[in-house]
């Protein structure tokens, strides 16, 4: 029996900046329960190193998502016609003890898996990521160690900060792997740059299997070769896609806590986003969007189009009802 569909309100008939602020104008339902994708929001940032503020980017994200409307102009694809999706709210994490925070991240995506349906989250700092990824794996560990798209300015596979600490957001990827969780020989992390604190920063991701894609070669290659290379590597197998927005260029996605300069264009990471078509995609998120650093909310707002072109590929599997 075919789930019920949720649609968006109508922008020509309600104004953007009117009624109850959600992802994409959607219902807001108490769970996951019927759908296929739950939107929700994970308003945490316990794991910054320096610029708080990922806390609030899920209701800034929410609110520049009223600017997306119902049918993608390239694919042609009404996701709404093909997926059951609904926001969900977001989890509740509390702020102070790290710990604690990420057993309730986990234990929040494990309910959503619980119900069948695919998690589509808004952070939040990159962290956040971890005990998503923890409870994806745990939902179904027949399929073995996931696969990564990671969009970002940063391996985040960094050891540890200020001591022993080795939960960070420049941390999660290196856990993940640890874990067991991620299969590096099918990760892929595209627009890294930056400076470094080591000449040799990234050289346990490498001797893991990561491939690492720096802008320059990304810039030399552009988007259509570099996602062919990505198709390639995660085949058919199960991969969860994570998108920081640091990845974009600054001088586009302001609202940052760490922005590095000489990033791609919201275009590349369009086309990026559409080449991911055909994978088999087990979660996504979009991070790190930081609205006290923003500027007339132009990076939630990049945040909010990343978010609706994800929902896109994910429907692209999905044949229309009838």
């Amino acid at each position: 029996m075919p789930r019920p569909l949720h649609e968006p309100v109508d922008a020509a008939l309600i104004p953007r900046f009117a009624g109850h602020s959600t992802f994409m104008r959607l219902p807001a339902v108490a769970s996951a329960e019927g759908l296929d994708v739950a939107i929700l929001g994970i308003p945490w940032d316990g794991g910054t190193t320096n610029r708080a503020g990922a806390r609030h980017g899920p209701r800034e994200v929410r609110n520049q998502s009223s600017l997306m409307r119902r049918v993608h102009h390239v694919t042609g694809i009404a996701p709404y016609e093909r997926l059951a999706v609904a926001d969900i709210g977001d989890l509740v994490v509390q702020p102070i003890d790290l710990m604690a925070a990420l057993r309730q991240i986990e234990d929040g995506i494990a309910q959503v898996c619980a119900k069948g349906a695919l998690p589509l989250s808004v952070g939040g700092d990159h962290l956040t990521t971890l005990p998503v990824l923890r409870a994806i794996h745990k939902a179904d560990p027949g399929h073995g160690p996931l696969g990564l798209v990671q969009f970002d300015a940063h391996s985040d596979t960094n050891d540890s900060y200020f001591g022993d600490n080795p939960y960070t957001h420049g941390t999660p990827f290196r856990r993940a792997i640890e874990e067991g969780i991620l299969d590096p020989r099918r990760m892929v992390q595209i627009g890294i740059r930056g400076s470094v604190y080591a000449a040799d920063e990234h050289q346990w991701a490498r001797d893991q299997g990561v491939r690492i894609i720096h802008i320059e070669e990304f810039a030399r290659r552009g988007p259509d070769d570099v996602m062919a290379e990505v198709r390639a590597l995660m085949g058919d197998a199960p991969a969860y896609v994570t998108f920081d927005i640091d990845g974009i260029d600054p001088s586009m996605a302001p609202g940052t806590g760490t922005p590095e300069i000489g990033g791609f264009t919201t275009r590349e990471a369009q086309a990026m986003l559409r080449g991911l078509a055909g994978l088999n995609i087990v979660g996504a998120d979009v991070v790190e969007v930081s609205p006290p650093f923003d500027v007339g909310g132009i990076t939630a707002l990049t945040g909010a189009t990343v978010l609706f072109e994800l929902l896109c590929v994910l429907a692209a599997g999905r044949a229309e009802p009838g």
